[in-house]
Order: structure tokens, then sequence, then C-alpha cells
């Protein structure tokens, strides 16, 4: 062998002994990341760690909807109240084609801004940047965008960098999604966090397996599946409601309370989303979900502290006490034309199929065994094309039981979510002046009055802030996941095996008249305004 050949052989060695060692170091700062990782810090303390890294926001399925109209100005939202880090950046992620400035345009479109904050705008859209790829599963356009965010302002950033990766993309998509990510979406100088939109599966099976396999992919301290509910405002406020305030506890028991009604309701149809919702319908797209969560922060023990971990123990212990759901607990229904003809039914659409048993409209009655609810029905409804848009709850108490006033009527606690802000107690007063009449007063905080000048951040916009602080407060835990389907899946199951017919209702009504039976049966009572009663 001459010398030549014996140096080529020597490089050759040392560069695979290089590239053997880049390996190694590679690996080594993975491990050190999943390690700093899984090391419990409070918000505060992730807070103040994050403070001066770069934060690049990955928004996969950039192009759609939910991202135009929720995701894009909720980001904006915090980067106009400074709660970004400074060196933070945002990537649509998309199968759409466009340039940066077509997609800057596209992300400012459902933004709304005051007076004077034209500049914040301009400074948001420079922060804007656009990656198209062929497929979720592909990792040729991921790994490129993942090298540019590293040669940008990771790369000046001196304390490493973070990545949040926002999932806007059907279920269906999650897991190639994720494959990808895992393979070369990560940052090894900081944390990787996912959020992960609903539907989570399709009933307890699916949700399992897909549980699992986004198991296999990141740990459940990385996973942030959105349910949108736990950012309202007045949801945040159910915990205060019922653990700072000494005068409901005493009361907060079957002795006391006779029902619960959880009401979520749209004066509008499935128009522009027909095809999507009429795969899931309303148990799954609303009752499973959003009216369990209201649920559970009502029904639920004083948790041992307000951890995340704490909280969503304590949900999911009043969850386990829930039986499965049985069909005789159960009216479903669906929408058809208004009796003026000026709405169509839900089978007139065209993305509907004409023999559709999906339902737009679910009451459920729920009974949690246990010795503070036991024999008190907690009634979910939830309704599209009804006959107004809210979304509340109504704790109503018992009938009092003097003699003194036999037609005053119950008292009700009632918490309003949407649209307007609100909690007001229903009780009795004599009517002013020479009436001995009793009428039914509201001792009220409506929020828009009372706060007027506070400002109210969009429930995405809390939930995105949380996940970047790493706190899962507001966010579902897959046994908590599980135990919410546990109950629903049988019912769902046999209204699909028996194809069980929903009933009629007109567009715009209140729904099927078997519904307000069946919670009338219950003990149910609409109240009254005025109770003709001589004091």
């Amino acid at each position: 062998m001459d010398r030549s050949e014996s140096l080529h052989l020597e490089n050759e060695t040392l560069r695979h002994k290089l590239s053997l060692a880049e390996q190694q170091v590679a690996c080594l700062e993975s491990s050190l990341a999943s390690i700093r990782d899984v090391v419990p810090v409070s918000p505060e303390q992730q807070a103040e760690e994050d403070k001066d890294k770069a934060l690049s926001i990955i928004v996969l399925g950039a192009s759609g909807d939910l991202a135009k109209k929720k995701t894009f100005p909720s980001i904006f939202g915090l980067f106009r109240e400074k709660l970004l880090p400074q060196q933070a950046r945002v990537y649509g992620y998309a199968r759409r084609n466009m340039s940066n400035e077509e997609f800057r345009e596209q992300v400012t479109e459902y933004i709304k801004i005051k007076p004077g904050e034209e500049e914040t705008l301009k400074a948001f859209k420079d922060i804007c940047f656009y990656f198209a790829t062929e497929s979720y599963s592909s990792t040729k356009e991921l790994s490129a965008l993942s090298e540019q965010m590293k040669s940008g302002t990771e790369k000046e950033a001196s304390n490493g960098a973070n990545r949040l990766f926002y999932l806007a993309l059907p279920p269906v998509a999650f897991v190639d999604a994720c494959s990808a990510i895992r393979k070369v979406g990560c940052t090894t100088t900081g944390w990787n966090r996912i959020i992960v939109e609903k539907p989570f599966g399709h009933d307890e099976a699916s949700s399992e397996k897909l549980s699992k396999e986004l198991g296999v992919l990141f740990r459940e301290d990385q996973l942030f599946r959105i349910d949108h509910y736990l950012g309202k405002e007045m949801v945040q406020n159910l915990m205060v409601l019922r653990f700072a305030n000494s005068i409901w506890e005493p009361m907060w028991n079957r002795q006391y309370i006779k029902n619960v009604k959880i009401t979520f309701k749209e004066d509008f149809g499935v128009s522009g989303r027909a095809g999507y919702f009429d795969q899931y319908g309303i148990i799954r797209d609303v009752m499973q979900n959003h009216l369990m969560q209201l649920l559970t922060l009502i029904g639920m023990e004083q948790p041992l502290s307000l951890a995340a971990e704490d909280v969503r123990d304590a949900k999911v212990r009043v969850l386990r006490s829930i039986p499965p759901l049985m069909l005789n607990d159960l009216v479903v229904g669906q929408y058809g034309p208004s009796p003026d003809g000026k709405h169509r039914g839900y089978h007139d659409d065209p993305e509907v199929p004409k023999d559709s048993i999906t339902p737009t409209f679910a009451q459920a009655i729920l009974w949690i065994n246990n010795p503070r609810w036991h024999g008190v029905p907690f009634i979910l409804k939830c309704a599209k094309a009804v006959d107004e848009r809210k979304a509340e709850i109504r704790i109503q108490f018992r009938d009092n039981p003097g003699h003194l006033f036999p037609n005053a009527q119950r008292n009700e606690l009632v918490i309003k979510v949407q649209p307007a802000e609100a909690v007001y107690v229903k009780v009795m007063n004599k009517t002013p002046g020479l009436s001995s009449n009793l009428v039914i007063s509201d001792l009220d905080l409506t929020y828009n009055e009372k706060f007027a000048d506070r400002y109210t951040p969009d429930a995405y916009e809390r939930l995105i802030l949380e996940a970047i602080r790493g706190d899962h407060n507001l966010f579902v835990r897959s046994d908590e996941l599980s135990a919410a389907w546990r109950i629903f899946t049988p019912a769902l199951h046999k209204l699909e095996e028996e194809k069980i017919m929903p009933l009629k209702y007109p567009f715009g009504s209140y729904g099927p008249v078997e519904a307000v039976e069946q919670i009338e049966a219950l003990g149910w009572k609409r109240l009254a305004v005025e109770a003709q009663s001589k004091v």
C-alpha cells in the first residue's frame, strides 16, 4: 500500500470516527433535553427559565379555518400583551403553496385591532413565516423547516430554544405528523410540546388507540390535548366560585341541590361543516368533551392543591363515579326546516346523506354515584338550530320546606359561560310598594358591567399561553379522556347499530318536546317571573 492510499484510509477512518462522535453528541443532547423536560418545575419557574430562550411556534394545518380564525389571532393576542419571548417566531406549515407575504395576509385576516395597534400588527407579521409540505408525514420539508429554525433565531439564542407544535389538523393526521416531528422536528436545546385539537377519537377504543400511538412518540407531559372550553373565563371561575366562597360548600350536595342542568345551544345549523359534523354528531362534538368538562368542575371534590395533576386527579375520580349512559336516559333529535321556510333542515344540506341519523340535538341524564351526589340528576343538553345561542350551568336547589310562602319558587344559581359571562342567584323577594306578591330577583354579577375595563383573553389565547408555560391544568389527560368515553361509548354504539331515528324538531324551536317531558319527570322546573302569594 503506497503512502497516498494509506493517508486516504486514515482520513476515511477519521471521518467515520467523527461521524460517530457527532451522533453520540446528538444523542446526549437529546437525552439531556428529555431529562430537562421531565424535571418538574412550576409554571412560574418555567416562565423565568424560558424568557431568554428562543420560541418557535409551528402551526401544522396553517391554511385551515381553525388556524386562521382562532390560532393565529390568539398568538397575536399574546404577542400584543408581550407574553411571548423576545425571540419568538411563528411558522405556518401546510399543504397549500403560498409565499411568506401571502401567508402573512392570511394570518391577519381575522385579527381585530384597535386604533394605534397598526405597528404592533406589522411587527407580528414580520415574525411569521411559511413552509409548504406535500404531506404531514413527510420528513423532507419538516427537516428543512427545522434547519431554518436552527440557523435563525434559535442559533442567536445563547440559552437554548423551545418548540411548540400546534396540530390544527384532522385526527387522522395526528400520528403521522407527530411521527415526523419526533424524527426530524425536535429541538435538542429546550423543550418540545405538542398541542392536539379535538376530537380525540371516535369512541373509547379509537381514543385509547390514538393515546397509545401518540404515547409511543411523546411523553404525557409533552402532550397538551386542548378543549377550548377549559380556557373560557367563566369556566376558569368555576373553581374559585366553588372553593373560595364558604357559603357554597355546605349546600353543594344532594341534601340541598335538586338538579344540575348544563346547556349548550346554538341558533344556527351545520352549514359549512356538515360533512365533518355528520361523521361525529352533537354527542361526540360537544357533549362528550365540552359539557363533561363543566360537569367535572361542578361535581368534583376539592383537589389537594391547584397543581395540574391534583386537579386532574379530582376530575378523573368524579368521571369514574358515573355509570355508562343508558338509552332511556337519552333523547336525540335532528332539526328540520323552519316553519317559515327561511332555514333548511339538516337533510336539506347537500353534504348530508339523505338517510343520515346523526343527532343535532341530545339531552342526557347522568348520575354520579357517590355520597355527595347520589340521586341528583345531571342534565346535559346540547343542540343546534334552536331558539337561541348560549352556554350555561343552572344549579336548581330544592323547594323551600316552609309553609309560610307556599308559592315561593326554588332558588337557582346560574353561571353563564357565553355569550355574556355572568353569575347570578335567583332569590325570592317581595315586590316593592303596596303589592304583596313575591317576585324572583337576581343577585347579579355580569362580567361586562363589573369588569368593563378589564382585558378578557380569548380561550385559545389562554390555553396556548399555558402550554408555553408547561401548565397542564387546563388540558385533558389520557385517563380523563378514557373515563369520559367509557360513559358515552355504549349508547353511541347502540344508536348506530340499532339505527335509532332522532326525533324531529323545527329549526329555531326549543327542541323536541320529549326532552322537556323527560326532565320534568325528574323534578326540573322552569321558574316563573312572579309568584302570586300573599305575605
